[in-house]
C-alpha cells in the first residue's frame, strides 16, 4: 500500500510542477506502477501474504461463531 500512495504523491507533484519534482521523468513514475503491478500480481501471491489476510479474517468470524454459540463475551 505505501508504494500505491508513493504513485499517487508522485504523480501530483509531477502533475503540479511543484519543487523538483517539476524536472521528474514521467518514466520513474510509471516504473514505480511497474513494480507495484509485479509485487501485487505475482510476489505477494507467491509468498503467500494475500492469503494471510484472509486466514485471519477467516480466524476472527470463527471466533466469534464459537463465542456466540457458547455465550461467552467478545473480545474486540
Amino acid at each position: 500500500m505505501p508504494i500505491i500512495l508513493a504513485i499517487l504523491a508522485l504523480c501530483a507533484l509531477r502533475f503540479f510542477e511543484i519543487w523538483r519534482f517539476a524536472d521528474l521523468s514521467w518514466w520513474w513514475i510509471v516504473g514505480l506502477m511497474v513494480a507495484a503491478f509485479v509485487w501485487f500480481e505475482f510476489v505477494e501471491p507467491m509468498l503467500g501474504l494475500d492469503k494471510r489476510k484472509a486466514h485471519d479474517i477467516d480466524a476472527k468470524r470463527r471466533k466469534d461463531r464459537v463465542a456466540d454459540r457458547f455465550g461467552t463475551p467478545k473480545k474486540k
